[in-house]
């Protein structure tokens, strides 16, 4: 029987390989299971699916389960994001939401993202618990999906609309519309392109049609993958700044007037800096393992606690379900803040940062020159290494043992293993933290190289030498 394990982020597999019907019957049993056993007076879920192929199908699946095991659904009709699956949780006072997604993975896979209550990633503990209650087999008799409806099993929830009005309301939206500013939207042919439409019909949008492969296309919000959009900006020549969001619309991507790639790291920098610096709020500064040794040194300076977790956005959401919060963010876009759910969304931190221009009259690279200001220029590099599990392990056993002491010229003055390992490099520039750190992907079969240095030249030659020293 093939072994259902949630990694970093939900359970995801190739779509008829792993990813099947009676596989999604299989995740669904146990967390009906979970559900029955620790939320015995609150038997409701909410259920969506994004754009990916079958999403419908594979909803339907878990809806039927579900309504076998007594649970009532509230389901979307269409795709909707992950976002919207956690506002709606929340505001339908569910146990929990389900949304099938497989966020930014390339398009022959699908997923399952459970969300909590409070409208966050379920907690490690309760993934943990729904794993040991996945069976090896389901055999029950399922009703229809109209049945289901005549019965009143399952209803519908508009959380798209739902959505865009918690937008509408935390927002000053005119601001954004009437600053004199151009702004563009790519959704990658994601699940924040209809409510995107909505919310700002009149700017530049790219890849907001239904395609659900994705034109062949990881949905990943970086800028390998997004050729085409920073080149639209780049000849368009009015266009102050570009939003990119992934497959399920909960990471950003950004650009600059120029059409070059603004990272998650100088994102959460410049989000520490807006809500703290102009509009006086506080609270601690959450991010990961892999990002920036600047947003430690930007916190610092302003007077704000900071925490470093494992990778994974579920490590920083349980921060925010339980402390005072400012910005909690990862290295791979997902980011969220005060003032909203615990829940990343490329959407939300979006527009934060659209208004944050539009309040200041500002440009994007003006910003981010108010935080270099601060804590200096940098410049972060990472690759993707896919090779084979033999090389990987190999790669990981010789980490774990120590056997590295120099990637090339680079020597190594310590190492952390929070979460992978970090390799402190010796460094010439007396202001620079240069470090390089390898890491197995939770959620692909890759082992990621991260660095980070003075420029984006350094960075990469950092990356580099690692990868001949590893594959050597």
């Amino acid at each position: 029987m093939y072994p259902i394990k949630f990694g970093t982020d939900g359970w995801r597999g190739i779509i008829a390989a792993e990813f099947t019907v009676d596989n999604v019957k299989r995740v669904a049993q146990g967390t009906a299971e979970y559900i029955k056993q620790h939320h015995a007076d609150n038997k409701l879920v909410v259920l969506g699916h994004d754009c990916r192929f079958a999403g419908e199908l594979f909803a339907n699946t878990v809806a039927q389960i579900m309504c076998a095991n007594g649970i009532k659904v509230k389901m979307a009709k269409g795709f909707v994001s992950t976002p919207m699956i956690s506002l709606g949780a929340v505001k339908e006072g569910a146990a929990l939401g389900i949304i099938i997604t497989a966020s930014h993975n390339p398009p022959a896979y699908n997923g399952y993202k459970l969300k909590a209550h409070y409208g966050g990633p379920s907690s490690p503990a309760v993934i943990d618990a729904v794993e040991k209650l996945i069976p090896d087999s389901v055999a029950l008799n399922l009703a229809s999906i109209d049945e289901l409806e005549q019965s009143g099993m399952i209803s519908y929830v508009d959380l798209e609309t739902m959505y865009v009005q918690e937008v509408e309301s935390k927002f000053d939206l005119e601001a954004i519309k009437n600053s004199g500013m151009e702004f563009a939207y790519d959704a990658m042919y994601g699940a924040g392109q209809n409510a995107m439409r909505r919310l700002f019909p009149d700017i530049t949008l790219l890849h907001c049609e239904h395609n659900p492969g994705f034109d062949g296309q990881a949905p990943e919000p970086i800028h390998k993958n997004l050729a085409e959009f920073s080149e639209l900006i780049k000849i368009s020549e009015d266009i102050d700044c570009g939003l990119v969001t992934d497959g399920d619309a909960d990471r950003i991507g950004l650009y600059n007037k120029k059409g070059e790639f603004v990272d998650s790291h100088h994102i959460i920098l410049l989000l520490v800096h807006y809500l703290h610096k102009y509009k006086g709020m506080s609270g601690k500064v959450i991010t990961t393992f892999s990002a920036t040794s600047k947003i430690t040194q930007l916190a610092k300076a302003y007077g704000l606690d900071i925490e470093i977790t494992k990778i994974g956005f579920k490590y920083i959401c349980e921060k925010m379900v339980t402390e005072n919060v400012l910005v909690g963010g990862e290295e791979s876009g997902g980011i969220a803040i005060k003032g909203f759910i615990p829940e990343r969304d490329g959407i939300w931190i979006g527009l934060t940062l659209w208004e944050f221009m539009a309040k200041t009259g500002k440009s994007l690279d003006e910003l981010i020159q108010e935080v270099y200001d601060v804590v200096g220029k940098f410049a972060m590099g990472r690759i993707d290494l896919h090779i084979t599990e033999e090389i990987k392990q190999r790669v990981l056993e010789n980490c774990k043992a120590g056997k590295y002491t120099a990637f090339g010229d680079y020597k190594i003055e310590k190492v952390e293993d929070l979460d992978g390992f970090k390799f402190h490099l010796s460094t010439s520039e007396a202001s620079a933290k240069e470090w390089v750190m390898i890491r197995a992907s939770g959620t692909e079969p890759v082992l990621r190289v991260y660095s980070e240095s003075y420029s984006q030249e350094a960075a990469e030659a950092i990356l580099q030498a690692t990868k001949a020293a590893i594959l050597a």
